[in-house]
């Protein structure tokens, strides 16, 4: 994979019909959607059916399973994601007729024109903070519209709204995509150094924040809680920003949290009013996701109370800090932690819901790459859970690297631990049965990563059951 170069957008009516390849993943089948919404005629493929694909056919989306240059029909526009290697026929095709070609972020990003639209970036919470955006832009009444990397409550992670009305969209640094968007705010939940195999180095990541934050048309808002965060706004000191967090020097400052097993709840010190906000959802990294998410709506003139107010039946986005069930008085969680310093706040919600109980984890790292880059970091961050289950890496797209297993991690948390509290396994069934072995009543059960781990969950609440008649 590489890094993706923006390129001019076009009036996203004008360029039908458009093809998707790969229209089944989480961000493209929202965007496919979004263009059938619009009333142009839309295609797409995939190399499996999905309930995707079936959510595209409702949207008036021809819709093919597997890969044929003829699919392509009379398309003018294809759009395709990082994942789409130059060898699929499709591609090969377009490029061969000369079509205009389109990563999914410019063909998000054509979405945004002409409407104010806010784009969430950073290393961690962006999910979480645009859909927050989204739910409030829905709630308040803008009839506003959004592309955001989960399915929200509602079951949509995609909208198309009124026109005119605010936009708002996760933007994904790991391609350097994020800066095709034509935002007038940018959001930055927070910088720390990830997707080096494809950035080369820290200081190359860091660099695409501040590009991407000194794009905004009207304004930054950059998280101050962190390194990453304070060295974007020395970077950023001759453009308008507003910095915000639980630091003394933020401009908008969150005090006054507290946790119980129901949420977080805290106050956001605007600059003109104090706001108390209650979620529904555990966490300060929550409470800082939805600190920004004020921050960003009052931008675009709506009341912060009404979006705290909207914001008090969040329930979170799909795999964050998602319940998956509960049986035998054990709690089973799911969450897409994938680095470190989201392992470390997952566990500190966990931790703050669980009362009296244990943490019980299960994390599957995922790519090779950033288990060798960050193995000691996993390892000390796991550590914050009373029993540790690891399974083997998720590979994705990386073949494996020599000497990069889970056991680099597990080492780590078991030094901190104890090797008794740390254990490996090697399947998915080992993972459900060894999880529902270790949990007692009182226990909260968290399944982690950014693979295929989710499906654990359901096998250990299923497994609890069975135990507790």
């Amino acid at each position: 994979m590489s890094l993706v170069t923006p390129v001019e957008l076009v009036d996203p009516r004008e360029v039908g019909p458009v093809h998707f390849i790969a229209v089944g993943g989480a961000g493209m089948s929202g965007i496919a959607a979004l263009y059938a919404d619009l009333g142009l005629a839309v295609s797409g493929s995939d190399r499996a059916d999905s309930a995707n694909l079936t959510m595209l056919r409702g949207h008036g989306v021809w819709t093919y399973v597997g890969h044929d240059a003829r699919q392509l029909g009379d398309a003018r526009t294809v759009v395709v994601s990082s994942a789409v290697r130059e060898d699929n026929p499709e591609l090969a095709e377009a490029r061969h007729r000369g079509l205009r070609v389109w990563h999914r972020s410019a063909a998000l990003a054509a979405l945004m024109l002409g409407r104010p639209g806010i784009a969430v970036g950073g290393t961690h919470g962006k999910t979480t903070t645009s859909a927050m955006i989204a739910h409030v832009l829905v709630r308040v009444g803008t009839d506003g519209g959004y592309v955001v990397g989960a399915p929200l409550a509602t079951g949509e992670s995609a909208r198309l709204g009124a026109p005119g009305s605010p936009f708002v969209v996760e933007a994904d640094e790991s391609d350097g995509s994020f800066l095709q968007y034509p935002a007038r705010i940018c959001v930055v939940t927070n910088v720390e150094a990830d997707h080096l195999d494809n950035w080369g180095t820290p200081e190359a990541y860091a660099d695409g924040f501040v590009r991407f934050a000194a794009g905004a048309g009207v304004l930054a808002v950059v998280n101050v809680d962190g390194p990453g965060g304070v060295a974007l706004t020395t970077a950023l000191a001759a453009r308008p920003h507003v910095t915000y967090g639980t630091a003394e020097a933020a401009d908008v400052r969150i005090t006054d949290v507290s946790h119980d097993a129901t949420g977080v709840r805290g106050t956001v010190r605007l600059p003109t009013r104090q706001v108390p906000v209650s979620l529904g959802v555990p966490g300060l990294h929550n409470l800082t996701n939805a600190a920004a998410a004020l921050v960003a709506v009052s931008a675009l003139g709506i009341d912060p109370d009404a979006a705290a107010a909207a914001l008090a039946d969040f329930r979170g986005a799909h795999r964050r800090f998602e319940p998956v069930g509960e049986a035998a008085g054990v709690r089973v969680v799911d969450d897409y932690a994938h680095h470190p310093t989201e392992i470390d706040a997952v566990l500190a919600a966990a931790r703050d819901a669980v009362g009296p109980g244990r943490v019980v984890a299960c994390f599957q790292p995922h790519l090779y790459s950033r288990t060798r880059d960050f193995a000691p970091a996993f390892g000390r961050a796991l550590a914050a859970a009373d029993e540790v289950v690891l399974m083997d890496i998720y590979g994705a797209r990386e073949e494996p690297m020599p000497g990069v297993t889970t056991a680099l991690i597990g080492d780590v948390t078991a030094t901190v631990l104890g090797a008794d509290r740390v254990h490996a396994v090697h399947s998915h069934r080992a993972a459900a049965e060894t999880l529902a072995a270790l949990a007692r009543p009182g226990d909260i059960v968290l399944t982690i990563g950014a693979g295929d781990v989710t499906t654990v969950g359901p096998q250990v609440v299923d497994a609890l059951a069975g135990t507790s008649h």
